[in-house]
């Protein structure tokens, strides 16, 4: 099963133009979507739920078209928002077993156990008695999932989900959306290079509206081999190191300023060639450095 998005177009009331001809096809399993804040995400993610119309495009999960027949398909999605609300005085168990009613399974026999395999999934069980209120954040985006899994989807949309998360709350909730890709769509649309990196075996990057650039990570990096060249340098140093070069990113270390360029041959003395990573074909992507030919104007396949 995949899902094929086609030509969608969405511009709001205010004029702004929050995706633009959009085109993809996400198969089943982890899919990465990968864009600064305001690059058309949410938006995005929120069409692909039937909680808001494009201006023009298709959508279609399989033989369903999401567009024209959102109440089937809100029975086999999941969507797990960037903000949600909870009951803080509700305890996680008796939620859950509320949300499940309202997705159908009103005969208690068969629903026990649906709660009760969804906490265990989502590592809540031992704390299913006590009050969301009083849940961590990774706890709670852990609920979330729970609700999002009602029903068994066969697309599941996660939103932002790792913002705000401690380390170790952030690993565990990355283990569980790397179980949950092997029998859905997943789409995890995030800020963050590092989620996509870890989880992801195909992404896209948007920016303004658009697709930028649709690859197979590693492949992507892949791409980057010898274009990448590292300087540490004092900080007065930078401004001309800017007007000089394609500067992908720059880090403090110790005082000074690591900087990484983008060059296809060695960018000078002080450089030294260091492999690439995810962040690298971020950024360069972002900057329009990433030195292959466009399927269309401002997007790159791979």
């Amino acid at each position: 099963m995949e899902l094929h998005i086609r030509n969608v177009s969405k511009r709001y009331a205010n004029g702004v133009q929050a995706l633009q001809d959009v085109t993809l096809t996400i198969p089943a399993g982890m899919y990465g979507l990968l864009g600064p804040n305001g690059a058309g995400k949410s938006t995005l993610m929120r069409t692909l739920a039937t909680l808001q119309e494009p201006d023009a495009g298709q959508i279609r999960l399989g033989d369903l078209d999401v567009l024209g027949q959102p109440d089937a398909v809100r029975q086999t999605l999941g969507y797990l928002p960037q903000e949600f609300g909870v009951y803080p005085k509700a305890r996680a168990e008796d939620l859950l077993d509320y949300f499940a009613v309202l997705k159908g399974l009103t005969n208690r026999r068969t629903r026990q156990p649906v709660v009760e395999g969804l906490l265990r999934q989502t590592n809540l069980w031992d704390v299913r008695r006590q009050r969301l209120g009083g849940f961590s954040g990774g706890m709670r985006q852990r609920f979330g999932v729970a609700v999002a899994l009602l029903g068994n989807p066969r697309l599941l949309i996660v939103d932002e989900p790792t913002a705000g998360l401690d380390p170790a709350e952030r690993v565990r909730f990355l283990n569980l959306l790397s179980e949950l890709g092997e029998n859905s769509v997943v789409i995890l649309s995030t800020h963050l290079v590092e989620d996509v990196a870890e989880l992801c075996p195909r992404m896209a990057i948007i920016n303004q509206g658009r697709i930028l650039l649709e690859a197979e990570p590693l492949r992507a990096i892949e791409k980057l081999n010898g274009k990448v060249w590292r300087s540490v340098v004092d900080k007065p140093a930078l401004p001309a190191l800017e007007q000089a070069h394609a500067i992908i990113s720059t880090k403090l270390l110790g005082g000074r300023t690591v900087v990484r360029v983008f060059s296809e041959t060695a960018p000078g003395a002080g450089f030294e060639a260091v492999p690439p990573d995810l962040e690298d074909v971020y950024f360069t992507t972002m900057a329009g450095h990433y030195g292959q030919t466009p399927t269309q104007e401002g997007r790159v396949e791979l």
